[in-house]
């Protein structure tokens, strides 16, 4: 079980700061947590860009269980957009990490996190901004359990108070509520997945909740999923 979150944002980016400073006014008296033994969340502010692992701490994320990446995201088409994702790369390190190594990571906090972030940009009313999982594609490269959470995709979405809130909401409330299963492996969850394939040929039969279960760092598997199910 996770109880200590560090979230992470570097100072030179406006969306990671947005976040973390929207998420300051859910923070919890550590004390008072340590105190109902409940999870807790800390900030960690680096000086350069967080996707270069030599920008960060290393001692003091190891202290840490699960780490949250507060960030900007940039894309060729300037969406507006929400999205949450594994840092890793699978083949060229061309933003960070290492080439062909992945972080470890949660496929069920990412799940919840996701449907959280969507659930609050309905009840808040975030027009107009896509909310999305993406693929595994950039640094860093630590050793404890983490995500990217992002705004994108322009100067004015990451400075958006309303987008920051609705991410932040997200944070806390999914580390509040949390919920861990006994999951398979996943080399014995692919092994599902590619029974389930032949099976139905697709995966239109299957409950879309628990799809989002399946998906965590595999790039041509989050592609396949989100194509087959229509997110």
């Amino acid at each position: 079980m996770y109880e200590k979150y560090l979230i992470v944002a570097s100072k030179k980016d406006r969306a990671g700061i947005n976040i973390t400073t929207q998420l300051s006014q859910f923070r919890a008296n550590p004390l008072f947590s340590s105190m109902k033994n409940a999870p807790s969340f800390d900030f960690y502010l680096v000086e350069d860009e967080i996707i270069q692992t030599r920008s960060l701490d290393l001692t003091r994320i190891n202290e840490y269980d699960f780490i949250l990446f507060a960030s900007k995201h940039a894309s060729e088409k300037g969406e507006k957009a929400l999205t949450v994702h594994a840092p890793g790369n699978f083949r060229d390190a061309r933003l960070g990490g290492e080439a062909g190594k992945i972080c470890k990571t949660s496929a069920m906090f990412q799940k919840q996190i996701f449907e959280k972030m969507f659930k609050n940009a309905e009840k808040y009313h975030l027009r107009d901004y896509k909310i999305s999982m993406e693929a595994t594609h950039h640094g860093p490269l630590i050793d404890k359990p983490c995500l990217f959470v992002e705004i994108g995709s322009t100067e004015n979405e990451w400075r958006d108070s309303k987008a920051g809130f609705i991410i932040a909401k997200a944070i806390s409330e999914t580390i509040e509520e949390f919920k861990e299963m006994i999951i398979l492996e996943i080399t014995e969850i692919m092994k599902d997945g590619k029974k389930a394939l032949k099976l139905n040929n697709n995966f239109q039969e299957m409950d879309k909740s628990a799809l989002l279960n399946l998906l965590s760092v595999l790039n041509k598997v989050e592609r396949f999923v989100f194509d087959a199910i229509g997110y």
